[in-house]
């Protein structure tokens, strides 16, 4: 992985979430909500934000991982993946997708667009036991633990916790202040990469990741 020396701020950062229906589905698993938060000078850019449910063309059986408003014909009529994708490959390629526990968005979305490349992946989870912040790190807890709760529901306005929008933001703006918790300077991309990124590997078997990281339910 190579990075350039500039400022991690100035480099071409998106936040990323995806709802899926699960790993347990293995090759069948599909996208349900996405959505994409540019972050400009290190800060989300909500005006350009994109978010958007997918129709997966089935019935959605209600479980626990997956969200209220997701589940059953919820999104019927919503725009399929075909429909979409020209807007994601503009919106991602080349950028350094951040997400909370991104590698689990990365098999999902590239098993979809095989086609896009990045530039590199950065965990917001990853940094945040860097910075050994203590109690739980999951995206919710450690939000609540840097009081930046508030300003998520803000600015995800319409969204909640557990749904694509509301986790993108909240991982564009943990970003900040847990570089801020780690680092005692601004780092470049570079020295941000080497503590949270994470390897661009193809995605797994779904079978194998379906044995060893059981999905989990919202509340975990």
């Amino acid at each position: 992985m190579t990075t350039e020396p500039v400022p991690w701020h100035a480099a071409n950062l998106v936040a990323l979430d995806l709802e899926g229906t699960g790993a347990q589905e293995r090759d069948h698993e599909q996208i349900l909500e996405i959505a994409a938060v540019r972050l400009l000078n290190g800060h989300p850019d909500i005006a350009t934000a994109y978010t958007t449910g997918i129709d997966p063309g089935r019935v959605i059986p209600a479980r626990p991982w997956i969200s209220p408003g997701l589940a059953g014909a919820a999104l019927h009529g919503q725009p399929t993946l075909d429909d979409i994708r020209p807007a994601l490959l503009a919106r991602l390629r080349g950028a350094w997708l951040v997400g909370h526990n991104i590698g689990v968005d990365w098999r999902l979305l590239h098993r979809h667009l095989p086609d896009l490349t990045i530039a590199g992946l950065i965990d917001t989870m990853r940094l945040a036991k860097a910075a050994t912040i203590p109690g739980k790190v999951g995206l919710t807890d450690l939000l609540t633990h840097l009081q930046l709760t508030a300003a998520v529901t803000a600015a995800a306005h319409g969204s909640r916790p557990h749904r694509a929008l509301w986790d993108t933001t909240g991982a564009a703006l943990l970003l900040p202040a847990l570089i801020r918790q780690h680092f005692a300077t601004e780092p470049t991309l570079r020295q941000l990469a080497a503590v949270a990124a994470i390897p661009l590997a193809a995605p797994q078997s779904t079978t194998t990741v379906a044995a060893e990281d059981p999905q989990p339910t919202l509340f975990d």
